[in-house]
């Protein structure tokens, strides 16, 4: 598997007792080689969970971060940034992805590190809410759990028996690619699929199996035609895109 010299640096006991999924810095560290983060940049981490991937952001790049989550509260999560010594790059947000307080263009960058799928596979929600957060000549970045290729089903056979209502969320670096490229107010700078995302996930896999119950062992296992992908993809926001003012969007 390929290695991550940075998240080498961070506790494997730290990161197993605060990720919610597959290792997020092995993610975000990923994702970070196809963008170009500077100290004094504001940047929002969108569904940060609790709080590893804004930690490694402020240390990492020294810039400053929107620690937004719907699910972990601020108060818990500005504990942890304090423990961490970042609380002065950090600030901890709690508010959903359809409401949230930040001004339009406020943002050098926006990432989000396995949470992007559950709210952005919406048709609308890029070029009407996301978009509009980033200045022009700002930066976005994801990394989603997806497929190789689309199904006609909207999954393949193997993973019927563990496929669960939220995973129809999940989707090829193609479609993902279409969503963001057909709106015109981006260029996608990277998408792929990264490699071993099977060797990725299963460290998590294996924990939650142990202390959560949850079945990502056995649905791991399943996939025996190596269609689970994790997909990276980056872009930067095209200079004074608009939109016509008819649209429901208005400009961004």
């Amino acid at each position: 598997m390929k290695k991550y010299p940075r998240t080498e640096k961070y506790a494997s006991d730290c990161v197993s007792a605060n990720w919610m999924g597959p290792n997020p810095l092995w993610l975000l560290e990923e994702l970070c080689e196809h963008m170009e983060l500077k100290p004094g940049m504001k940047v929002l981490d969108m569904g940060c969970g609790k709080g590893l991937t804004s930690v490694f952001l402020a240390k990492e790049f020294g810039v400053t971060v929107f620690a937004n989550d719907l699910w972990i509260s601020a108060t818990e999560n500005l504990k942890r940034f304090e423990e961490a010594g970042v609380a002065d790059l950090v600030f901890p947000i709690h508010a959903e992805a359809h409401a949230l307080p930040y001004a339009e263009g406020f943002f050098d960058a926006a990432i989000a590190i396995d949470s992007y799928h559950y709210y952005g596979a919406d048709e609308a929600y890029f070029p009407c809410t996301y978009a509009k957060l980033v200045k022009p000549g700002g930066q976005f970045g994801i990394v989603v759990p997806g497929l190789t290729h689309e199904f006609e089903k909207g999954y393949p056979d193997t993973l019927k028996e563990h496929w669960e209502g939220e995973m129809f969320s999940f989707h090829s670096k193609g479609w993902w690619r279409h969503l963001w490229e057909k709106t015109g107010i981006v260029e996608i700078t990277a998408c792929y699929d990264m490699e071993g995302p099977k060797e990725i996930w299963r460290p998590w896999a294996k924990w939650a199996k142990a202390n959560l119950g949850f079945n990502d062992v056995e649905f791991l296992d399943s996939d025996t035609n190596d269609d689970i992908a994790l997909i990276v993809m980056s872009a930067t926001k095209q200079q004074n895109r608009l939109i016509s003012g008819s649209s429901p969007c208005g400009s961004i």
